[in-house]
């Protein structure tokens, strides 16, 4: 993969550094951060691989700034085991790539009370969370309480307590002026950024549809793989990611990237409050089957973990990682999907369907066998739009996109008069990975800045009202 053009870079760099513009401001964070150093980060109980990732290239240096911000010292409190050390094996390799090594210095504590150390030490003034989904609310709101920032994985909470007690850390994180910030790595993905460009050009797309329960005007369709192969090794999961309470539902986790680019693509930069901006009308979820050979392939282990027992049904267990959503924001009725099936068949890969409907064209993207199971994006002309209009604000708009993005164009899809691919050359396209270093780059940008919008607190606090809301009402359907 090579790595994405310099007016790339700068364009994403640009359209987030104005996100704060005309929006109410949080009040000044807890210290004044922009000395050499300042920034000393804190990981609590890494047990996902993306606690990693936000290490992975050197963060030391932001806003072109000749002053190292962030400590190269990291201080970690976990339990002792295999999690923890996938983490530190992961900073070790990046420490001693060849290509641009790192210099992190990572001081380890181990121990049942780790928690409870951090708070003590409090060595460090931004912890960063991805692990366990259970335990990450609790972490979130004894962290502020302490006075610490929270830079968290999602999903920050993934039932309805923990939706509460989210609440609870919002409140104290304002009264200890400190931030939380949500790790949303899909809104530097050049496919939705462009998207979200033409989304609001309205003389091509026109206005957003507000469409009905049964014919929403957007749909997004999300299906993955519990057992994968990397390299031809299995992808070794822990046990408890199968526990819906240590992991959440499918609609409580896969979801929360979805409804972020839903609020991020439609309604930049607005506040969206919950209590009378959503309203969550249905959900579903269902189980996805498990015998113990699928669980020994995927994690490693020969029998099932007293824990999952409750799950267990005809000797298989009982996943809740597949579900629906059916709600309202802003009165535009919204639909998402998402599958967890064991295992692609031969030659398969995870999917991704997704429209949103404008009043003059619909976006369309599509990741599927026949796109090689990479995303594309399309858009196509409504039926009462004139076709010559079209193609003109089609034109306009991608001359504006390619101050930006040069190598991107529109071609016309052959058979399907008024159908255009907007073609993002995979070489543009920067991995997965690669966006946790922009999430930070914002986040500590904000804590520097103190200048987090209101918009990034209200509509995190929407966005996990939606999937715990739908978490509940799918127990009410079952």
């Amino acid at each position: 993969m090579k790595c994405i053009s310099n007016v790339v870079i700068a364009s994403i760099l640009l359209l987030f550094a104005g996100c704060g513009s005309g929006a109410k401001k949080e009040s000044a964070v807890n210290g004044a951060l922009g000395k050499d150093g300042e920034i000393k980060l804190m990981v609590l109980a890494p047990g996902h691989f993306h606690a990693s990732l936000l290490q992975k290239n050197d963060l030391s240096l932001l806003n072109d700034s000749t002053i190292a911000l962030i400590s190269d010292s990291v201080y970690v409190y976990a339990p002792s085991g295999a999690e923890l050390e996938q983490y530190l094996a992961n900073i070790d390799q990046y420490n001693h790539r060849s290509e641009n090594p790192t210099q992190w210095k990572e001081r380890v504590y181990t121990g049942t009370d780790f928690l409870e150390k951090m708070l003590a030490d409090k060595k460090g003034n931004v912890v960063v969370l991805a692990g366990n989904n259970r335990d990450k609310t609790r972490y979130i709101f004894e962290s502020v309480k302490a006075g610490i920032h929270v830079l968290s994985d999602k999903p920050m909470a993934v039932n309805k307590e923990n939706f509460h007690l989210l609440e609870q850390a919002y409140d104290s994180a304002r009264a200890h002026h400190v931030l939380i910030y949500d790790m949303m790595t899909e809104r530097y993905d050049a496919l939705n950024i462009i998207e979200r460009k033409l989304l609001h050009h309205q003389e091509l797309f026109g206005k957003l549809e507000t469409g009905t329960s049964d014919n929403p005007a957007i749909y997004m369709e999300s299906v993955h793989h519990f057992y994968k192969e990397v390299s031809g090794n299995p992808l070794i999961r822990p046990a408890w990611y199968y526990d819906v309470e240590q992991q959440g539902e499918g609609i409580a986790d896969v979801t929360t990237h979805l409804i972020d680019l839903v609020n991020w693509k439609c309604f930049p930069e607005q506040v969206i409050n919950y209590l009378k901006d959503i309203d969550v009308v249905d959900a579903t979820h269902w189980p996805t089957e498990l015998s113990l050979a699928d669980f020994a392939r995927s994690t490693g282990m020969d029998a099932f973990p007293d824990y999952l027992g409750k799950y267990i049904k005809d000797s298989k267990l009982q996943v809740y990682a597949n579900g629906t959503i059916y709600y309202r924001v802003k009165d535009v009725n919204v639909a998402l999907k998402v599958v967890w099936n064991y295992q692609a068949p031969q030659g398969g890969g995870d999917t991704f369907t997704a429209y949103i409907k404008g009043s003059r064209a619909t976006l369309k993207t599509v990741q599927d066998k026949s796109h090689q199971f990479i995303k594309q994006l399309y858009i196509e002309k409504g039926n009462k739009t004139d076709a010559v209009a079209f193609e003109t604000a089609l034109n306009q708009a991608m001359t504006e996109i390619q101050n930006d993005y040069p190598q991107v164009s529109a071609k016309a899809v052959s058979g399907k008069e008024g159908v255009y691919l907007i073609d993002i050359p995979v070489e543009i396209r920067e991995p997965h990975e690669a966006h946790f270093g922009y999430v930070g780059k914002q986040f500590f940008n904000y804590l520097i800045g103190q200048d987090l919008p209101e918009w990034e607190n209200s509509n995190t606090l929407a966005k996990y009202f939606i999937t715990t809301t739908a978490v509940e009402k799918a127990k009410e359907n079952k």
